[in-house]
């Protein structure tokens, strides 16, 4: 993983809001519905989010009719944990 990677996920990271998104995801696929749901925010700031989240590669975005379906992309997932591993040997 590049550095320049690693600091678009750190970025995302840093926002409650994010980090609580992938967390959800962590236990499987949701609906972004599903997601908006949980949160206080509206639909236009929750595309934001995802889009951040989407742009660096952490998250899948996969589209059925009019909803979008989020993931976590554990191949970046296992590649920024092993880049912060690094750092510290």
């Amino acid at each position: 993983m590049e550095t320049r990677d690693m600091i678009l996920i750190c970025k995302a990271l840093s926002d409650t809001n994010r980090l609580e998104i992938v967390q959800m995801l962590s236990d499987g696929e949701k609906c972004g519905c599903k997601i908006l749901d949980k949160f206080n925010i509206t639909q236009p700031t929750l595309s934001h989010h995802m889009k951040i989240l989407v742009d660096c590669e952490l998250v899948n975005d996969r589209k059925e009719g009019k909803w979008h379906h989020y993931s976590l992309n554990k191949k970046v997932i296992r590649e920024a944990s092993s880049f912060i591993e690094a750092l510290g040997r």
